[in-house]
C-alpha cells in the first residue's frame, strides 16, 4: 500500500498549476457567469436580473448577425489554415535546399504584432492609397476596393488571416512528420506506392494527433480574432467584418453594458465548446487508426 507521502506528492507537485488555473482561469470565468446574470456598468453596484440577459440575447439581431459572419470566417479560415500549414510542412519537411531559410520566411509573420500585421495590410489594399492599388493603376487596370466592398472585405480578412497563422501550425505540422519513422516511407516504396498513395496513407492517418491539436487551436484562435480584423477594417464596411469579440467589446466597454457582454461571453464560450467536441468526435480524439 502506497504511503501517505507518496499519495500527497503528486497534488503537491500539481498545487502551484492549480494555484495558478484557479486565479486567472476558474475564476475569472465563474466571474463572468456571475456577472452575466446581472446588470452592471462597470461602475455602480451590480443588479441581479436573473436570465434576462440571455433571453434579450435570443432576440438580439445584431448579435445573431455577427454569429452567422463569424460562423462563415471560422468555416472558411480553419481549414485554410489546416490546408496551408500542412502543405508546407510536407514542402520543406523533405529535406529540400533552402528548407531551414523557408521555414523561417514563413514563420516570421507570427512573431509580428497582429495588429501591425493587420496596418501593414490595410496600407498595401488601401482603395485610394494602397501600394496594390497603385500597381494596378500604373498597369492600365481598374483599382479594386479591397476593403470597402463587403464581399471583398471579408475575402481580405481571410486570406490575411490564413497567411499570418499559416506558418505557426506548419512548424507543428512539420515535427509531427519528422516524427514519422522513415521504415514506413521505404517500405511503402518498395510496394510501388507513389508521393500521393504515401501522403494519404501513411502522412495523413499518422499525423491525426497533430492535426487535431491544430485544428482545435485554430478554431479557438481564429474565433477570438479581433486585433488583426479591427485594425484592418474596424469591422466594415457596414459591419461585414463585424465578428462576435469586437460585437463583445463594444458592448461591455462603448456601451457599458458589462453584464449583457458576460452573456455574450458565456454564449462564445459554449460555441467553443461545442466546435471542440466535434472535432474531437470527428478526429476520434486524435488516435491513430489501430490498422
Amino acid at each position: 500500500m502506497k504511503s501517505f507521502e507518496q499519495k500527497i506528492f503528486p497534488y503537491l507537485l500539481l498545487a502551484p498549476t492549480m494555484i495558478i488555473f484557479g486565479l486567472f482561469l476558474f475564476f475569472p470565468a465563474l466571474n463572468g457567469l456571475w456577472i452575466s446574470l446581472t446588470k452592471w456598468d462597470g461602475v455602480n453596484p451590480q443588479v441581479f436580473v436573473g436570465v434576462k440577459n440571455y433571453v434579450t440575447l435570443l432576440g438580439d439581431k445584431s448579435f445573431w448577425n455577427s454569429f452567422v459572419r463569424t460562423l462563415i470566417f471560422t468555416l472558411v479560415s480553419v481549414p485554410s489554415v489546416y490546408a496551408a500549414a500542412l502543405g508546407l510542412a510536407v514542402l520543406l519537411a523533405g529535406g529540400i535546399r533552402g528548407s531551414n531559410f523557408f521555414r523561417a520566411v514563413f514563420y516570421w509573420p507570427t512573431m509580428i504584432s497582429t495588429i501591425i500585421v493587420g496596418l501593414t495590410w490595410r496600407f498595401l489594399l488601401g482603395e485610394d492609397f494602397g501600394l496594390v492599388n497603385y500597381l494596378l493603376t500604373a498597369m492600365d487596370r481598374t483599382p479594386v476596393k479591397w476593403l470597402t466592398d463587403p464581399n471583398n472585405a471579408m475575402g481580405v480578412v481571410i486570406f490575411v488571416t490564413v497567411w499570418s497563422m499559416a506558418g505557426y501550425y506548419m512548424v507543428m505540422f512539420v515535427s509531427g512528420i519528422k516524427a514519422i519513422s522513415e521504415t514506413c516511407y521505404e517500405a511503402a516504396r518498395i510496394d510501388g506506392a507513389g508521393a500521393w498513395q504515401q501522403f494519404r496513407f501513411i502522412t495523413l492517418p499518422l499525423l491525426k494527433p497533430t492535426s487535431l491539436l491544430v485544428l482545435v487551436l485554430s478554431t479557438v484562435s481564429i474565433i477570438k480574432t479581433y486585433p488583426l480584423v479591427y485594425s484592418l477594417t474596424q469591422g466594415g464596411p457596414a459591419g461585414a467584418t463585424k465578428f462576435m469579440v469586437q460585437m463583445i467589446q463594444e458592448t461591455g466597454f462603448e456601451k457599458n453594458k458589462m453584464g449583457y457582454a458576460s452573456a455574450m461571453t458565456m454564449a462564445l464560450f459554449l460555441i467553443l465548446a461545442l466546435f471542440t467536441i466535434i472535432q474531437f468526435k470527428l478526429n476520434q480524439g486524435g488516435e491513430q487508426d489501430a490498422d
